[in-house]
């Protein structure tokens, strides 16, 4: 019963970090989704055809069954936007065997943000295939040099990014620049390089924490997924101190307690 209240909440947390700031103006006719949804060359529109197909499942609109497999498909486009947007609409509707597929491939996505939303729309499916992701919310992510070079602008730690902040550039030897930017909102919490010195593709350069809403959400996910396992990762959360938000550190502790309660229901061996 606590499962099921637990994913009604979360039908409506998961859009946290999908890009849709922007409004997409009026609604769209059928005609007009459908074009949308295979515009290639016009990625914001195939962006509107997703907000829209998720009002509709919102909404009931039995109609908008029409695009399951569309958005499904969306789910291995070529721009990680994208995708990360096609999971959090397939979220929406927890009944659909082919959403609960399309989700569980996208576990294994290259991009962090397309997993980690198919992590949080498998919740509402009872689904803890995406845990491992929800807990590495809750650890700093450590960021690769997208190309072996000279480091260069290397961001302090402490330092708050938004999504898509420029975190390091990587000098080549002919002085073509590649740039390392934040996949999502947050902090930089460690430097794991210096300023001039030469690192291979690869290389980690830099760490950063999640913001409070990204944590907020995991926490809330593994409320009703979390194993054992989890609780270092989380009850670091409830004892953090004033830099954590006491909605935070409540979720966390709450968190905590649903594990310990459900690990304690197992059976044994």
């Amino acid at each position: 019963m606590i499962l099921l209240a637990g994913l009604g909440l979360l039908s409506v947390a998961l859009p946290f970090w999908v890009w849709r700031e922007t409004w997409f103006g009026r609604p769209l006719a059928d005609s007009e989704l459908e074009r949308y949804f295979y515009d290639a060359g016009k990625p914001r529109h195939i962006q509107q055809a997703l907000s829209q197909a998720a009002d509709r499942i919102v909404r009931g609109d039995p109609e908008v069954g029409r695009w399951y497999r569309r958005i499904a498909e969306l789910g291995r486009h070529a721009d990680p936007r994208i995708r990360a947007m096609a999971a959090w609409v397939m979220g929406q509707d927890n009944r659909s065997p082919e959403f609960h597929r399309a989700l569980r491939t996208m576990l294994g996505d290259p991009d962090v943000m397309v997993r980690r939303n198919a992590a949080l729309a498998l919740v509402r499916f009872a689904d803890a295939g995406g845990r491992p992701e929800l807990v590495a919310i809750l650890e700093p992510y450590r960021l690769p040099a997208p190309a072996g070079g000279i480091v260069a602008q290397l961001v302090r730690p402490g330092r708050e990014v938004g999504a898509g902040a420029l975190l390091a550039g990587v000098a080549d030897a002919s002085g073509r620049v590649a740039e390392l930017r934040a996949p999502f909102a947050g902090w930089v919490d460690e430097q794991l390089a210096a300023d001039g010195q030469r690192v291979r593709a690869g290389d980690p350069l830099v760490s950063v924490i999640p913001d409070v809403k990204q944590v907020w959400e995991s926490l809330r996910a593994l409320y009703l997924v979390g194993a054992a396992e989890d609780l270092p990762a989380v009850e670091r959360y409830a004892a953090a101190g004033g830099a954590v938000p006491p909605a935070v550190r409540r979720q966390a502790a709450l968190t905590a307690r649903a594990i310990r309660t459900r690990s304690e229901r197992l059976p044994t061996r």
